[in-house]
């Protein structure tokens, strides 16, 4: 256990990355959207969406995470498992970090009444449908999804080349345009809308973290035959 938290002081060194840049790309999302808000001369609540900003980077700090420290690792004589474990626990206490900023931002946007302007950055309603907690849970479990995805296209990338991390993404593409076209042929909109409403943001925070556990498993089992 020592040896995995060795990993994640390792990977905080890095903390322009794991921690400052999110926040800010977080920062600079915002004051675009309050420039905008003010700009817009209605009083009906104005939504934005780049609060999604700093979770997309998530992917980016996925791949430096292995990129930038797992040959340094290696020469440290840190195992596998106790990389990539440190490693995940690493992209939790960010995840965590940056969901806590989003709860504190929310607060301050209904206490303010929307900035001054009426302007909505992190207070969506349907994620705020079951209170803080819930929008807290959402957005951790967003941020660590969308860093498995960039560790996984990272650890592709140095196990099989540029090659097969292409086709792998190409086939995902595939499947996921496949799906919409199905959804759309079959006219299934309607229903799939009426899922994510009733459904809530809590259960489905639950199938996003069951998703990211299958995807971080099949992250190890192909990075335990990588080489630096």
């Amino acid at each position: 256990m020592n040896r995995t938290l060795n990993v994640v002081r390792m990977q905080l060194n890095n903390r322009q990355t794991f921690i400052w840049l999110p926040l800010i790309i977080l920062g600079a999302a915002f004051a675009v959207n309050w420039i905008i808000w003010s700009l817009i001369p209605v009083d009906e609540p104005k939504f934005g969406g780049g609060a999604q900003a700093p979770l997309w980077y998530f992917l980016v700090v996925g791949i430096q995470a292995l990129t930038l420290t797992f040959p340094f690792s290696q020469a440290m004589s840190v195992t596998r498992r106790e990389f990539f474990l440190g490693t995940i626990l690493t992209a939790g206490l960010t995840s965590a970090i940056l969901s806590g900023v989003f709860i504190a931002g929310g607060f301050v946007e209904t206490a303010t009444g929307g900035w001054g302007v009426n302007g909505y950055f992190f207070s969506f309603p349907w994620i705020w449908e079951f209170g803080a907690g819930g929008a807290a849970l959402f957005y951790l479990v967003l941020a660590l999804l969308f860093f498995v995805i960039g560790l996984w296209s990272a650890i592709v990338f140095k196990r099989f080349g540029a090659l097969w991390l292409t086709v792998s993404l190409v086939v995902l593409g595939l499947l996921l345009v496949g799906g919409v076209w199905l959804i759309t042929q079959w006219a299934l909109w309607g229903s799939v809308f009426t899922w994510f409403a009733t459904t809530g943001v809590v259960i489905l925070s639950l199938w996003g973290l069951l998703l990211t556990a299958v995807l971080g498993m099949l992250c190890f089992a192909t990075f335990r035959r990588m080489t630096p």
